[in-house]
């Protein structure tokens, strides 16, 4: 954290430096304002395992052309430390976001400066297609700006390795490192983009690599053919981003003829003035389809966040339309899955999937009745990706049936390593034309499953902090939670603590403690008795504490201990 001298020193040397005009009239605009210029120098954003995520703007603590080609110098030095003698590529996608193309090509600038081919998509792509075509076009590594669903005044830069994953910890450990060498200004190589296309070293992306994506979602299929005469009608957002013209095509391809497009939320825009917070986790999200929804009486309302790697859905029920959750679109699509591929006889000898350790319990016990292995990895889906990587490497790839997690990103099939709203918008629609045909609606089926299983219920609380005292609030929690955890949460007894960044799992019935053997996490699991538990994180991406609970029992019990965990958060985050 700089210093009040290191502050104001930062903001003269960006107005003496900085050419951009925006930025500059920016700097400008907050002279002799301590606390705007404070909050834009105090920090350098860092880069992560998500790369880099902030607000757009001037500064050290911002995302601007600035920030963006240094990390993306920090990537070309790292690549050519990593092997000097290789020649490296990076593919490069980006959405729909203010700023997302400039980023995108002053990235490309900075890499092809440093002699990095530069392999960059010539519009807006979902981010599952910059996982395929890293892949594909054999990169060392890839990149795709994006802050996801973030509000629009948000924008990132997501690093991937040469496995198509987003980057390991210890990798984004390493290209930050390089990062810290650098001085922004006069360190980072800047060149002409359009100069190094004519060079050669710059090369727009093919349509028929997205058409070859589009191929490897489709043979995801586990009933070919069935939409064609399922009826099936779906009003489909893709939220002002990336999902319109691959989901729409993906849809087209399986027979789904009766799609309705939200018209005011079909173009990309980044300011995204129809929801102000493109997130399908939230029903504010579905507002403009919900409203069409009751002109078209579609059976389903499909929503795709800006980069299309997460879908949200809702579904016609007797009351509207009601939203489903990350939790139960997953357990409903692997059950779907599962046993559907056991009735063909095509389900793989010891099959696989994989989630999340704050998603539900609920897929782990449909996974058991089909003998399914369920592995449970850290938030991100790059650990979801690593599995793949390795049961391939071990040429066990066909045993993969799909991984998930509670925050609604799918990926059925081994084409990518990265959550896809395409493929998964696709699955939905195929399972939801299956049961339609059966005189059932996915509701239907989920309240089946939770007749079998029983009533997993969950709910994510959300707590934002804002600026360096946020952040220092955030710390604070997660110390105190740490080094005096509670004996007991919302009344229920605690049984175990799992410290994800200690590595160790304690029973606090006899003290005993145990290993974890996951990459290390600032995540505080605990166990409850009665079945629930309560999860706590910062977000990696956002100025936030992240707390996961779960109860199991009949709906009414569950919810009720539900709220009994929230007042109890509430509590414990000074809200």
């Amino acid at each position: 954290m700089e210093s009040t001298n290191n502050v104001m020193n930062l903001y003269q040397t960006w107005l003496e430096k900085a050419s951009a005009e925006d930025i500059l009239a920016e700097l400008k605009a907050v002279e002799g304002q301590d606390k705007e210029i404070s909050d834009r120098f105090y920090r350098y954003l860092e880069f992560g395992t998500g790369g880099l995520r902030g607000v757009i703007g001037a500064g050290t603590n911002r995302m601007n052309v600035y920030t963006v080609s240094m990390a993306a110098q920090a990537l070309a030095d790292y690549l050519k430390n990593k092997d000097s003698d290789a020649a490296h590529s990076v593919a490069i996608g980006y959405d729909s976001r203010n700023k997302s193309t400039d980023f995108a090509k002053c990235a490309a600038a900075t890499l092809a400066s440093n002699g990095i081919k530069v392999h960059i998509f010539p519009e807006l792509e979902p981010t599952p297609v910059l996982s395929y075509a890293v892949r594909e076009l054999h990169c060392s590594a890839g990149i795709v700006i994006t802050a996801s669903h973030n509000p629009a005044k948000y924008n990132g830069f997501k690093c991937y390795g040469s496995d198509g994953c987003q980057m390991t910890d210890g990798a984004a450990g390493e290209v930050y490192a390089f990062m810290q060498k650098l001085d922004i200004f006069d360190d980072v190589k800047r060149g002409d983009f359009d100069e190094l296309m004519a060079q050669g070293l710059i090369h727009w992306i093919d349509d028929s690599l997205v058409e070859k994506f589009l191929d490897a979602v489709e043979a995801c299929s586990i009933n070919p053919g069935l939409c064609k005469d399922a009826g099936l009608k779906v009003v489909y957002t893709p939220l002002c981003g990336a999902g319109n013209k691959p989901v729409r095509a993906i849809l087209k391809r399986i027979g789904i003829d009766e799609v309705t497009v939200v018209p005011e939320q079909e173009k990309p825009d980044g300011n995204f003035p129809t929801c102000p917070f493109p997130n399908p986790e939230i029903r504010q999200a579905f507002e403009c389809a919900l409203k069409l929804a009751e002109t078209v009486q579609p059976d389903l309302l499909l929503a795709t966040d800006p980069d299309s790697d997460r879908v949200g859905i809702a579904v016609k029920s007797a009351e509207g339309y009601t939203l489903m959750s990350g939790n139960e679109v997953g357990a409903m699509m692997l059950n779907y899955m599962l046993s559907c591929r056991k009735a063909q006889g095509n389900l793989p000898k010891n099959p696989v999937c994989v989630s999340t350790i704050v998603s539900s319990d609920l897929g782990t016990v449909i996974a058991e009745k089909y003998g399914c292995e369920m592995r449970r990895v850290l938030t991100g889906f790059k650990y979801i990706g690593e599995i793949i990587g390795q049961l391939e490497a071990a040429g066990e790839k066909d045993r993969f049936i799909m991984g998930y997690e509670e925050s609604y990103g799918y990926l059925c099939g081994t084409y990518a390593r990265d959550k896809d709203a395409v493929v998964a918008a696709m699955m939905i629609c195929e399972m939801a034309a299956y049961y339609k045909k059966q005189g059932k609606t996915l509701l239907e089926v989920m309240d089946e499953i939770y007749t079998e299983f029983g009533y997993y219920r969950n709910r994510l609380l959300n707590y934002e902090f804002f600026g360096q005292e946020g952040v220092e609030f955030m710390n604070s929690v997660m110390d105190q939670m740490r080094h005096n955890p509670p004996a007991e949460i919302a009344g229920d007894k605690v049984l175990t603590v799992s410290d994800y960044y200690l590595s160790v799992r304690k029973n606090m019935t006899d003290g005993t403690e145990s290993e974890i053997k996951l990459p290390k996490s600032n995540v505080l699991a605990y166990k409850l008795e009665n079945g629930g538990s309560f999860i706590v994180r910062p977000s990696g991406t956002e100025p936030k504490i992240k707390v996961y609970t779960a109860a199991v029992g009949s709906i009414e019990s569950a919810e009720a201990k539900l709220d009994e965990f929230e007042k109890d958060a509430n509590a414990i985050m000074g809200k």
